[in-house]
């Protein structure tokens, strides 16, 4: 095995977005010609002291009237919040936490929607050396039951009296379960007058006895597969990640121009995408909105008022940015219009792409000419409904796709593309600005290396890896690493040429057909849910003659589907059924199975009148699939599938 080393590029230049951005090359270590691992040397140096319940202070210290929070007011508006202002609160509730009893190392669990006074508890809990555990605010009594009692939860924060109603029904069965707070009732404020009466010193204290190598949270994973574990989080492995991807995505976190960064955060804070980019934003000083309804019309007026400059979305949220766009188009009679425009915006951001690559001169002068007459008849739409200001989309969860990063890229939205694990806190690998690889997840973040197993298998390493999980019995960690310290994700990837990573399925989910051909589901899966019709989608066929699919329908695609085509009058179950509707989706089918061979295309489907859903079972709170859940309880469908 050879080992090849690339210079290290400082890229200086190009302009605005360049401007103080960093670029390491990953270096890589190649055997029989084929890339086989890649590392990327860490932008950031290793905090020696100090932990998270820091980064309020000494943004006070250093910036005391700058804007770190904006909080969302009844009426609609955001009134700022400075560092000064943010510390003195972190200072009074952590102070109530003291007061209460709770003590250094104890757990503290925090059940509510993406809110200001989430991202409030969790820094005040490390202010007094506390370990934050999170819960999805759509847990069930069980769920969030088997959480606190696994965790060793002390105290709760929930958001509602419904959660708090939950909660108090599992009581009986949490003897450790000391306190249980409600946002909604006024907690914050009663923890402030708890701790009025104790002198800052006792939280300087407890911040004192926190550094680097103290677990910071306990992350506990979706569970597709069995009961949720808890991931074993430190402060050393927060910084490591949010270091050195506030040094790489440089234009992302810096002010560059006029307009100061900022961010409207509305994915969960109880997932670790969430949580790594707030604390990076209160650690860079970029000012952070949070948005606790993700319903269409809540979340765009949300846009509109506070007007980020970058946005966190899952794939999915593009998706329905671009299939609404397109939808409304052809409501006025202007599909296509938008269709040209969308190939326009895909060639452009597929030329600039070979521009930075050197294989291409970039966007020619009738390419350059086409997109700006197309920019105020649909790109600025586009960007007007994420809040009119977006440059930059952080994505990932799931692939975003070829075809969509090239619009969005020409549209005027560079989309940053990750990959990552609650075990690494979030992303492991990154798509470096400046040199973009279009449907792949970037390079290593740095201080990462990336190691392909010979069965394909994505291996990681780095600070940002946690050490293991939590035991509930004994309270300690259990390595989940071997001995040479490289996580096993159970993905399956490839490194091309230049050491970007390509995500192409999960071990688990590698389907064998009967004639022993191996599919991997996700390529497909992924192509199909992009498609406005499609809600969700499940490729079959382990120890079946050949694949298949269950396809659930998209609510707001049918919706204009059905109004498009004059069928409002059909119920769902008759839909499902319906020629056209067939049709239009034989052909997404068609479509994605031009990415596989013949052996590995989807042959039938079956539409379900319901969707996927977390409440049925079928969906983890992060959105992924419980397969053997659909499976069982669509053993009917399935089965009809197959017969002649």
């Amino acid at each position: 095995m050879s080992y090849e080393q690339r210079a290290v590029a400082d890229a200086s230049a190009g302009g605005a977005a360049a401007a103080g951005t960093r670029l390491v090359e990953p270096l890589k270590r190649v055997d029989g010609g084929v890339v086989r691992e890649v590392f990327v040397p860490p932008l950031a140096a290793e905090p020696q002291r100090g932990s998270l319940g820091d980064i309020p202070y000494d943004n006070a210290a250093e910036a005391p009237a700058e804007v770190v929070l904006s909080r969302k007011q009844p009426d609609g508006s955001w009134a700022d919040v400075t560092a000064a202002e943010f510390a003195a609160e972190v200072t009074a509730v952590a102070k109530g936490l003291i007061a209460e009893g709770l003590q250094w190392g104890d757990r503290i669990a925090i059940m509510a929607r993406t809110t200001y006074e989430w991202t409030l508890l969790d820094f005040a809990a490390w202010a007094a050396g506390l370990i934050t555990v999170p819960i999805y605010p759509t847990s069930s009594a069980l769920q969030a039951r088997w959480i606190i009692h696994d965790s060793g939860t002390v105290a709760c924060a929930v958001e509602d009296t419904a959660q708090a109603r939950m909660i108090s029904t599992q009581r009986a069965h949490l003897p450790g379960l000391l306190h249980l707070w409600e946002f909604d009732t006024g907690a914050v404020d009663r923890l402030k007058r708890a701790g009025a009466h104790l002198a800052d010193e006792e939280v300087a204290a407890r911040r004192a006895m926190t550094g680097p190598p103290s677990v910071a949270t306990v992350i506990y994973t979706s569970g597709t597969t069995g009961r949720p574990k808890g991931c074993v989080i430190t402060h050393a492995n927060f910084f490591a990640e949010v270091d050195n991807a506030i040094e790489l995505l440089y234009p992302v976190f810096k002010n560059l121009s006029s307009e100061p960064a900022a961010t409207l955060l509305f994915l969960p804070l109880s997932h670790v995408f969430g949580r790594m980019v707030a604390i990076g934003c209160l650690r860079a000083r970029v000012r952070l909105g949070h948005a606790p309804s993700i319903q269409t019309e809540d979340l765009l007026r949300d846009l509109g008022g506070f007007r980020p400059t970058f946005l966190l979305a899952i794939p999915y949220v593009l998706e329905k940015v671009f299939n609404t766009g397109r939808a409304t188009a052809e409501k006025i009679g202007r599909a296509a219009s938008f269709d040209r425009a969308a190939r326009i915006a895909r060639r452009y951001g597929e030329a600039v792409e070979a521009q930075e690559h050197g294989t291409g001169s970039g966007p020619g002068l009738g390419l350059r000419l086409a997109r700006g007459l197309y920019d105020p008849l649909v790109y600025r739409r586009i960007r007007t409904a994420l809040g009119g200001r977006v440059r930059y989309v952080i994505t990932g969860g799931s692939p975003l796709g070829h075809r969509l990063s090239a619009f969005y890229a020409g549209a005027g939205i560079d989309v940053y593309e990750g990959y990552g694990l609650t075990e690494t806190t979030g992303a492991s690998t990154v798509t470096p600005p400046l040199k973009p690889r279009l449907g792949t997840v970037g390079w290593p973040l740095p201080g990462t290396s990336v190691r392909i197993a010979d069965d394909g298998e994505v291996l990681l390493r780095g600070g940002h890896v946690f050490g293991g999980y939590w035991n509930g019995e004994r309270g300690v960690v259990e390595p989940a690493t071997d001995a040479a310290a490289w996580l096993p994700t159970g993905d399956l990837g490839a490194l091309d040429a230049e050491g970007y990573l390509t995500i192409t399925g999960r071990k688990k989910d590698i389907i064998i057909t009967s004639g022993g051909k191996n599919v991997a589901p996700a390529p497909l899966e992924d192509w199909l849910r992009a498609h406005p019709l499609v809600g969700q989608c499940m490729v079959l066929g382990d120890d079946r003659p050949y694949v298949t699919a269950l396809i659930t329908l998209e609510p707001d695609g049918l919706r204009h589907w059905r109004q498009m085509r004059r069928k409002e009058h059909l119920r769902t179950a008759e839909l499902v059924r319906d020629e056209d509707l067939l049709a239009e989706l034989q052909r997404a089918v068609d479509e994605a199975n031009q990415l596989v061979s013949r052996a590995e295309s989807i042959r039938r489907f079956a539409v379900l009148p319901g969707d996927f859903t977390e409440e049925r079972g079928h969906l983890t709170p992060s959105l992924k699939l419980k397969r053997a859940a659909v499976v069982r309880d669509f053993a009917e469908e399935i089965e009809e599938l197959y017969r002649k």
